[in-house]
């Protein structure tokens, strides 16, 4: 999927999941939207007693909040894809097959994987 395939909601939570990394000056940000088209954010949990990453943040946010599946994801990192545990948080909230959209720290789109 290129960048001008994404619909304005897909967009909408690529460029919340850049504010969160820019905002907090962490390593990732990420943004999940839910079943009700709620959006949750977060940044990298970095703690001596607690490491979450921006992504499994966010589930975790949608699943606390009662959200029960994911109509998308997105990752702001300047890795190069996002790890299959973090892939794996967004398969047991929403099931096979959800976008998972994957930006540089500019918010251009690098790719669209399925979690």
């Amino acid at each position: 999927m290129s960048e001008s395939e994404l619909g304005a909601e897909d967009r909408k939570i690529v460029t919340l999941a850049r504010s969160a990394r820019a905002r907090n000056g962490v390593a990732e940000g990420a943004a999940v939207r839910d079943e009700n088209g709620r959006t949750y954010v977060a940044g990298t949990v970095a703690l001596p007693s607690l490491g979450l990453s921006a992504l499994r943040t966010a589930v975790a946010m949608a699943v606390a909040s009662g959200a029960t599946s994911l109509e998308a994801a997105a990752v702001v990192t300047e890795a190069g894809g996002a790890p299959d545990e973090d892939l794996a948080a967004v398969r047991d909230l929403a099931g096979a097959g959800t976008p998972v959209h994957l930006a540089g720290p500019d918010g251009a789109l690098r790719r669209t994987v399925t979690a």
